[in-house]
């Protein structure tokens, strides 16, 4: 195996960081204590559009404000003071960031810092296509290799010059060392992690980003093979755009790896440094980070995920409610026709309870999906956990037992019931993920007065709802459980969480008048306490209506429904009621219908059919023919069961006869 070869001297290490400066988008000065310049790249001349004439070792930075003001770029005003004032603020220099426009329409950001011997380094960076920087990349990659082309060139001439130069070695070599000092703590200070790797993959630089990123201290870098710095797992992943690097091609490429027990997500560009002969010497290095950027990506999907799910939940909603109509109606009418039948009702009754659970089941999933936001209610906490309980219990492995405690009197809080589901199974999925080995979930609620010190949960004093929901999982620490309740922040892998699910607890808690804490340790389990108002539910008021006997009605009611076995069940309810009955399959058939037979008195519409005339059409242009006509619309739709912007009734599927009558009698009412 041949040595690597000897590290380059003061001078080449001079021209090599001089051409990685000149590579850089973004324009660079260093002026000393007396303000005269010492250090600069091409870019800052072409943003500020300054002559190269102007750009000398020395320079007073005086020359460059007047050069503005003659060019007419402060305004109106004396220019001699304008001079002197922004001179005076130069001399009493202070850290600063400032966007400027050019006259050119151009937006610089500069960034002033100080250097430790005084004086100043200012980074200027054009933020104008800021937006369209990934489109025009690799015009700007092209741009960058012929920038090193030329700057060889130059670096070439100024060597060959230098050499004659022999009287001058010594002060030279002096001011090259400074230079390079001034040049590492330009590349130090920019955040660009920065590289050069020669042909035989070892590196012959690196900045103090490069270095942090990798684990390794300042300087540590240089002269050691790329495999030995980076690891054999990125290794891996960035083999191939090295090879392509090395063999002249300039490549763009991401990969990840482990930092400090998270993943973390980088964008690398190789470019390669070549000859005029052709040969390449080896390739500079500019990466950045990009784990925010993947993390916004992934969000945007979860969120696009739970998106298409709520709709697809609707829809699927709609045609279990159907089959739900079919299997709750004619279950009911057999049980009805066959009351004192107990073989018939030993076998009839469980399949109803199944039926009706499956419609509490759909409602719940309708409630999870749905994107606007649900009304407060007066919610007992006891029956809601009970309920949700076994959700969770199927929704959890068998390894993880699950257990509850409600308060033995029946505690009410104001809330959202669906959001308060939602952020409860939140907790429970949470706990889930951090026991995959088995454990125990609890979830427990009463009823607590909080006085003014109740600074855990920042809320008003008062009587509150507590809800616990404890694990004895792997727990958090300090510094996850600081940043729990941030949007996307999750310790999950990618594709496994969103990181909303806790920030939108929180909002929706303290929407609701309440707090949440969370206390956790590492191999200790989580505990999420949070409280929310106790209201007092409004009592129950007995209808009388509902108390007496449905009436049986002997007018000809028109049914107009799609689907055949949902129409044949609502007929026979119709019929067991005492209402004769004729069938439309779409809202063009009943309207013909209804032209056609005057004894019609009452029509039953699905609001869903094909043909061009739903429901709701077919009930506006009915009414307006004849509008003494009573109309009752049915949905297997939760949402247009509650839509409250019309005063026709409608009855939301599954139902029953009793609600048939009653929604009958309503019709009979407005």
């Amino acid at each position: 195996m041949n040595p690597a070869p000897p590290l380059p001297d003061s001078t080449q290490r001079h021209e090599m960081l001089q051409a990685g400066l000149d590579l850089l988008d973004q324009g660079i000065t260093v002026f000393d204590a007396n303000l005269r310049l010492v250090a600069w790249n091409r870019p800052f001349l072409q943003l500020l559009e300054f002559p190269e004439e102007l750009a000398q070792i020395g320079t007073p930075f005086e020359h460059f404000i007047r050069y503005n003001a003659e060019r007419g770029e402060y305004g109106p005003g004396d220019r001699e003071i304008q001079i002197a004032e922004r001179v005076a603020k130069a001399a009493s220099f202070a850290p600063h960031i400032t966007e400027r426009q050019r006259p050119n329409g151009r937006v610089l950001l500069l960034r002033g810092e100080p250097l430790p011997h005084m004086g100043f380094v200012t980074l200027y960076s054009d933020v104008t296509e800021q937006r369209y920087i990934e489109n025009l990349t690799e015009h700007q990659n092209i741009q960058l290799e012929e920038r090193v082309r030329r700057r060889t060139a130059q670096l070439e001439n100024a060597n060959a010059n230098l050499s004659r130069a022999n009287s001058e070695n010594t002060r030279i070599a002096a001011a090259l060392r400074r230079n390079e000092e001034r040049l590492r703590l330009i590349n130090d200070t920019i955040p660009i992690l920065l590289g050069y790797v020669d042909k035989d993959e070892v590196y012959q630089y690196a900045n103090k980003g490069y270095s942090d990123w990798y684990g390794h201290p300042e300087g540590a870098v240089t002269g050691r093979a790329v495999l030995d710095v980076i690891g054999p797992q990125v290794y891996a992943q960035v083999r191939e755009p090295v090879k392509k690097a090395l063999a002249g091609q300039q490549v763009t490429y991401e990969y990840q790896m482990e930092r400090r027990g998270q993943t973390v997500y980088a964008r690398s560009t190789l470019v390669p440094e070549i000859t005029t002969e052709g040969e390449t010497l080896g390739f500079f290095v500019f990466s950045h980070e990009i784990t925010e950027q993947k993390r916004m990506e992934a969000a945007l999907v979860q969120a696009q995920k739970m998106e298409a799910i709520g709709q697809l939940t609707g829809g699927l909603a709609h045609d279990f409610n159907n089959l739900l109509t079919v299997v709750i109606g004619n279950l009911a009418a057999l049980q009805d026709h066959r009351p004192d039948d107990a073989e018939v009702n030993e076998f009839v009754e469980p399949a109803l309870q199944s039926a009706r659970r499956g419609v509490q089941l759909i409602k719940r999933l309708l409630t999870f999906s749905r994107q606007q936001p649900l009304e407060p209610q007066a919610v007992e906490i006891g029956r809601l956990i009970g309920g949700l309980a076994k959700l969770v219990r199927r929704s959890l492995p068998e390894s993880i037992a699950v257990s509850t405690d409600v308060a033995s009197g029946t505690v009410h809080a104001l809330v959202d019931p669906g959001q308060l589901e939602s952020a409860l199974l939140n907790f429970a999925l949470n706990a889930r993920d951090a026991m995959p080995d088995g454990g125990r979930l609890h979830i427990a609620t009463r009823a607590v007065e909080l006085s003014a010190d109740a600074g855990a949960f920042d809320v008003a004093p008062g009587r509150y709802a507590l809800i616990e929901v404890a694990d004895n999982g792997c727990g958090m620490d300090a510094a996850t459980l600081a940043r729990v309740y941030e949007p996307f922040f999750t310790t999950k892998r990618f594709g496994l969480g969103s990181g909303l699910g806790l920030s939108m607890a929180y909002g929706f808690v303290k929407q609701s008048g309440g707090g949440i804490s969370i206390q956790s340790q590492p191999g200790q389990g989580t505990t999420v306490l949070m409280v929310l108002p106790l209201t007092t539910p409004e009592p129950d008021v007995d209808r009388p209506a509902d108390e007496a006997p449905l009436a049986h009605g002997g007018e000809l009611v028109l049914l107009a429904e799609d689907e055949p076995n949902v129409r044949r069940v609502v007929r026979q309810q119709l019929i067991d009621l005492g209402y004769p009955v004729i069938e439309a399959e779409n809202g063009a058939q009943a309207l013909a219908m209804i032209e056609q037979i005057p004894d019609i008195a009452i029509v039953v519409s699905d609001v869903i059919m094909p043909g061009g005339i739903n429901g709701r059409q077919l009930a506006e242009q009915v009414l307006a023919g004849h509008p003494q006509m009573r109309i009752v619309l049915m949905s297997g739709y939760a949402d247009e069961a509650e839509d409250g912007a019309s005063d026709l009734p409608v009855l939301a599927k599954p139902f029953v006869r009793q609600d048939l009558a009653r929604a009958l009698q309503k019709a009979n009412k407005s």
